[in-house]
């Protein structure tokens, strides 16, 4: 594939997440990566990558600043891929409790972010995810394939119903010390995952490249 006809991932800069990281990653997957925060640009852009770390509120602070949630919302009104990781993902959800905060988050679906009931915390290192039958972004990876978290919250209840089952987004769940949580949702146009791929190695990149793959690629003059 080409410079030119490789798509063009617009990676959200407000102010959180390891950005430098999360471009690499992308890069070797196939992409163009441009690190902006100019709302055009994440606009136009073939795929949007909204990336996460540290207290929910300050992230939904920063994404306010930048117009964020319109541009996620603007991009998923009109069928353009989108892509959350960390509390890139759970900034998707309706609200976040963290530190005793309640903040308002993105609501693209239903659902708060919580902290896990386990002793042992953050939830750091790797993990293996129930993948569900049928997934894009696990395509070509093993049932047992490790992916590596680093979190204290998360979602643990799904809320979104649907009476179509064919359009029944594909919600994957993970466990540590016997609490489940969602671990990556696939939902059309919006996939999102809480591990964070750009540092799960081999399997992180298949993952990555899955995702390059499904955005639209400019057609060559």
């Amino acid at each position: 594939m080409t410079a030119q006809q490789q798509p063009h991932v617009a990676l959200l800069d407000y102010g959180s997440g390891n950005l430098r990281s999360a471009q690499r990653a992308v890069e070797a997957a196939g992409a163009q990566v441009t690190v902006t925060h100019d709302p055009q640009v994440c606009l136009d852009a073939d795929g949007l990558l909204v990336p996460g770390v540290g207290a929910y509120a300050a992230c939904m602070k920063g994404l306010r600043k930048v117009q964020g949630a319109r541009i996620i919302g603007s991009r998923l009104a009109g069928g353009r891929p989108v892509l959350g990781i960390c509390v890139g993902m759970q900034v998707l959800f309706d609200s976040g409790d963290e530190h005793g905060v309640t903040a308002q988050g993105c609501g693209e679906w239903p659902g708060r972010v919580e902290k896990l009931h386990s002793k042992i915390l953050p939830h750091m290192g790797w993990n293996t995810v129930e993948q569900e039958a049928g997934s894009e972004m696990f395509a070509g990876l093993p049932a047992d394939e490790r992916f590596y978290f680093v979190h204290s919250y998360a979602v643990r209840n799904w809320e979104l119903e649907t009476d179509d089952l064919t359009q029944a987004p594909l919600v994957h769940w993970a466990e540590h010390e016997g609490d489940r949580f969602v671990a990556a949702v696939e939902n059309g146009p919006l996939w999102a995952t809480q591990f964070h791929p750009e540092k799960s190695g081999d399997a992180g990149q298949v993952l990555l490249r899955n995702w390059v793959r499904s955005l639209k690629t400019p057609t060559a003059s």
